[in-house]
């Protein structure tokens, strides 16, 4: 998802809260807590040159001062900041709820303990299921169950394509693959890399009540089953569900104003490899392998994944994850969004990426050796992800910032040089 997403890898979330006394300096602390042995700062920021030489912890329910510390560490602020201090507190470690207060400003409460990241994983479940397209659970109603037309479709503009499903992109209800698959992919490789990190609280509708399965792979499955309707069949791909005629303001999904000209049906964008904007705005698309490469990693982690729990639905997606990796062999380049009205789309520019992870994960499903090589072709053409060095960034330009297939690669490739080495003896 857009701002959404998206990884289930737990990173350190950092609150700006309101100060209790003064208006103009804060103390960020981490949302979540700190685990009992690990490195504790605070931050202190304030638009006022303050000089601090100190700071105090205070427990909670007693409202005793437990330490007092003396290390605070002055640091270069950024605007609108003119003071700026770290707060170091690792020396703190006993479990209970405590607050920060230096000088005059107080911090938001915190917990220290070890179990502070149980469940957090779970829980950005939640943002996931409240972005469901067709049934919605936080609604309890159905939306979009209509969409969608085609546009630029081997069919003709205006034929009927049953798309609904996945997730609404963020504030608005544009729908894109780009993001939908990597959502998919992440939370396939967050269980597959830890699956005890996942409870079983809400069944397949995103409805609470256990079904036997984690949570995260009904949410997944969400995902893949949109994914499978924007792909379904070799060769044919739709890139994204509605465009910024959307942005009309806010309003509930099942109750969606927004007019295409077709009544409550949106359009669908079909993959054509060349740059698309049915107004004066045009995207810069010179392929479909960006696209077909986030439909063949989501396909291929999920058919690894399923097997196990879903014998058939893995035979399904890792036929598809085959086929889509072998239609982005034939057609190279970035597919870009397409803009409507206004000259906004995700100018995502590199794709090699993409075809890497889908390479290295289709060679851990099949095993089949000439995946691997196409993963390490396709990651000696980006070795480093290009906004690393950049100082600015067109929306999406690199997406997905990051390049899983990397990571996919280093171990196997460790793996088959022992054995080239063992058979070389």
């Amino acid at each position: 998802m857009k701002k959404a997403f998206i990884s289930l890898i737990i990173c350190t979330l950092i609150c700006i809260t309101s100060c209790r006394s003064n208006t103009n300096a804060w103390i960020r602390i981490n949302q979540l807590g700190y685990r009992i042995n690990d490195i504790k700062v605070a931050v202190f920021i304030s638009k006022k040159n303050l000089t601090l030489q100190s700071f105090k912890v205070i427990e909670v329910n007693s409202g005793e001062v437990v330490m007092t510390f003396k290390n605070v560490v002055k640091t270069e602020s950024l605007e609108p900041f003119i003071s700026c201090y770290r707060l170091p507190f690792s020396d703190l470690k006993k479990s209970g709820v405590y607050r920060i207060v230096a000088g005059n400003i107080v911090s938001p409460d915190f917990r220290i303990a070890d179990d502070i990241y149980n469940t957090t994983a779970d829980f950005l479940l939640n943002y996931m299921r409240q972005q469901r397209c067709g049934f919605n659970p936080y609604v309890k109603d159905s939306c979009h169950t209509q969409d969608g037309y085609e546009i630029y479709g081997k069919s003709g503009d205006s034929a009927h394509i049953d798309v609904t499903g996945g997730w609404h992109d963020a504030a608005d209800y544009l729908q894109y693959v780009a993001t939908s698959a990597n959502a998919a992919y992440q939370m396939l490789f967050a269980y597959s890399e830890n699956p005890a990190s996942f409870g079983d609280k809400y069944m397949a509708n995103g409805l609470p009540g256990a079904d036997g399965i984690p949570d995260v792979l009904n949410e997944s499955k969400w995902g893949l089953d949109w994914l499978i309707k924007m792909n379904p069949e070799p060769g044919v791909m739709f890139n994204q569900i509605a465009d910024d005629r959307d942005h009309i303001g806010f309003r509930s999904p099942n109750n969606d104003s927004a007019d295409y000209g077709k009544g409550h049906e949106r359009p669908v964008y079909y993959c054509t490899g060349k740059p698309q904007g049915l107004f004066k705005y045009k995207n810069r698309t010179t392929g479909i392998a960006s696209t077909a490469g986030k439909f063949a990693s989501a396909f291929a982690k999920g058919s690894r994944v399923y097997k196990p729990l879903k014998p058939e639905f893995s035979k399904l997606l890792g036929n598809k994850a085959i086929a889509a990796f072998s239609y982005g062999l034939k057609n190279p380049g970035v597919c870009q969004t397409a803009p409507g009205t206004a000259p906004y789309f995700y100018e995502e520019d590199n794709w090699t990426d993409d075809m890497e992870l889908a390479a290295i994960e289709l060679f851990n499903l099949t095993g089949d050796s000439k995946y691997f090589d196409y993963a390490v072709e396709y990651g000696r053409k980006e070795l480093v992800t290009p906004w690393i060095g950049s100082d600015t960034s067109r929306q999406y330009q690199w997406y997905h910032f990051v390049n899983m297939g990397h990571p996919g690669i280093a171990p196997q490739q460790k793996t088959r040089k022992e054995h080239w080495f063992a058979s070389h003896r």
